[in-house]
């Protein structure tokens, strides 16, 4: 009988094992690969970082304490996690992306620069903007290492008491007397609370998910650079870039980091949704074909041989904010999910708002954008 279990241990459920088990609760961490391991959302060598949210300035309070954690578990793992490098929210100034980073820097006084394409890519030779866009720089934004992030919180959890357990898949849960019973195809667990951070499986341990957090195949890719110094961490900034006028097209990246080569990705790559038994893993060549014409687009001095190409899921809600609640009806059972592609840096701030979710009943964040509820659809399944 543990006080809790977590079933995945990807970025949010090794930071929630973490925060329970520095709690003081006996917490059990199920884990149906390795930790970590490169099937789910928590890999690619970096993640990026941002204060300057488009997304909604009602993210930037909990990006403030996800720096604060972040910094705490660099501190504890006595491990470097959190590069700043600044981050650079680029596209014409009328975007979503410009018209929402300038909102939330200015209702949350973070410092910013407004640069148009001329000055940014003097001062960045590695960009090519664009006449006519804006780049909005933000100094305190950066990557994190997720591989070693996640890592370090289940490391941390083990030094604090946690038991894990790796290769082992959950095939059920259900209430019990005094909590939930769980099932994996080898043993049977008994927890007076159970966090459910499955990443694109949790619909299969959620049913009411099914239709709000969906998993989609996205694709990364590293090639190598003229200069490398250009794409250094100290002189590239982590970019989100909306290439278009709406939001259909839009990329992101980062500078040399981990292995030899410019990091690019596109949102909704090919718009790919299905299991993620269903998902291409292997890349292909249309997927190098539209990653290169966003390199020869915006960062041609990048526009060199391919030097790596993975696969990784999202798992998307139907307005892209997260689910972050308990399921009606059983208090002592929550779930994280549909972080649809920018959930990561947010790792170390949800695991504790998970832990007070099932050990106090609320969090002091305002969760109300994050409520299942809002979709109308009952998540108690």
């Amino acid at each position: 009988m543990f006080d809790a279990i977590v079933v995945g241990l990807g970025g949010m459920g090794s930071a929630t094992l973490y925060h329970l088990a520095n709690r003081g609760l006996q917490v059990l961490g199920l884990e149906q690969f390795t930790v970590p391991h490169v099937l789910g959302s928590s890999h690619g060598l970096t993640r990026i970082i941002r204060l300057a949210y488009f997304e909604s300035p009602a993210y930037v309070p909990l990006l403030r304490r996800a720096y604060e954690l972040w910094r705490e578990l660099e501190q504890s793992a006595d491990q470097r996690l959190l590069y700043q490098t600044g981050s650079i929210d680029a596209g014409w100034e009328s975007s979503r992306t410009i018209q929402g980073s300038l909102e939330a820097c200015r209702a949350h006084a973070l410092p910013f620069e407004l640069l148009d394409a001329v000055a940014a890519n003097r001062r960045w030779p590695g960009y090519q903007l664009e006449p006519g866009m804006l780049a909005l720089f933000q100094p305190q934004g950066g990557f994190l290492t997720p591989e070693a992030c996640v890592s370090a919180y289940v490391s941390g959890a083990i030094d604090a008491g946690a038991t894990v357990r790796e290769g082992e898949a959950v095939v059920s849960w259900e209430p019990a007397p005094g909590g939930v019973e769980v099932r994996t195809a080898s043993a049977t667990y008994r927890a007076a609370r159970l966090v459910i951070t499955a990443g694109p499986w949790a619909r299969l341990l959620v049913p009411a998910l099914q239709d709000l957090a969906v998993p989609e195949r996205q694709v990364v890719m590293w090639t190598a650079v003229k200069d490398e110094a250009t794409f250094s961490p100290d002189r590239f900034p982590v970019f989100n870039l909306q290439a278009s006028y709406d939001t259909s097209e839009r990329y992101y990246g980062y500078p040399v980091h981990g292995r030899p080569g410019f990091k690019i990705g596109r949102f909704n790559h090919r718009r790919e949704h299905g299991t993620p038994e269903e998902l291409r893993r292997g890349p292909d060549a249309a997927d190098e074909e539209l990653l290169r014409e966003g390199i020869r687009r915006f960062f041609p001095k990048a526009d060199g041989p391919r030097l790596a190409i993975e696969t990784c899921l999202f798992t998307n809600t139907p307005d892209e904010h997260f689910i972050l609640d308990r399921l009606p009806g059983a208090g002592d059972v929550a779930v994280a999910a549909g972080f649809s592609g920018h959930g990561f840096k947010f790792c170390s701030v949800v695991g504790e708002i998970m832990s007070d979710l099932v050990t106090e009943g609320q969090s002091r964040f305002d969760l109300a954008m994050f409520s299942a509820a809002r979709f109308g659809s009952d998540q108690a399944g």
